[in-house]
């Protein structure tokens, strides 16, 4: 018979794993989808030929930031722009000022000219596959980026979501491998499949080197 202990862990286990199990499901479901989508080129999930695109010039004031964050920060909210800002670049010689802007869905490369005081907005947005595409890949931080931060609400939400989808799932995990301890008469079976994830997974991280 077990003890109390035991089967104290064994009830909270199952309800972490259940419950956790609930929460992530529509997470995983996504990764699962955009992860095939990235993996495959299905004729039927393009979206890049069917994207639209769209030019419109606006007039500004001038910023009064003295960043080239705080400056494309001032003109977003004057367009009535929100997004992640991905890139900028100064021109003082010739008064000009650009930067781009990203959100899943949406891609917005800003020219500001200071002389004339306008800006020039070149829109791209994509369908429903591939907003599901760039939220597989969605950080907001360019890994060849001088400035290696997020700025934008919604990402810095999103990342913190995909912190705690990998947490989750370690904890998802752990909580299998303490009900399949409890399956004393299977033990071979939960074993055989520990055994094949262990040698699929190090062939590809260690395995490869040597090939």
């Amino acid at each position: 018979m077990s003890s109390p202990g035991s089967q104290w862990l064994s009830f909270w286990n199952r309800k972490l794993h259940i419950y956790l199990g609930l929460y992530f499901l529509v997470f995983l479901w996504l990764f699962s989808i955009s992860g095939l989508l990235l993996n495959h080129s299905w004729r039927f999930t393009e979206f890049w030929e069917q994207r639209r695109q769209s030019t419109n010039e606006h007039r500004i004031e001038l910023p009064q930031a003295a960043t080239d964050l705080g400056r494309a920060r001032d003109i977003m909210k004057q367009l009535g722009i929100a997004g992640e800002v991905e890139w900028t670049a100064a021109q003082p010689t010739t008064n000009r000022f650009d930067f781009r802007v990203a959100r899943p869905g949406r891609m917005m490369t800003v020219k500001a000219d200071f002389g004339k005081r306008i800006a020039t907005v070149e829109e791209t947005r994509v369908n429903a596959w591939g907003i599901v595409r760039m939220l597989h890949t969605f950080t907001g931080v360019q890994t060849n980026a001088v400035r290696a931060e997020r700025d934008w609400l919604l990402t810095k939400l999103w990342s913190l979501s995909m912190d705690a989808l990998a947490v989750g799932l370690i904890a998802l995990v752990l909580s299998s491998l303490v009900m399949a301890v409890e399956l004393r008469g299977k033990w071979l079976g939960a074993g055989i499949a520990l055994g094949l994830g262990i040698l699929v997974c190090g062939f590809f991280v260690f395995g490869l080197r040597w090939l």
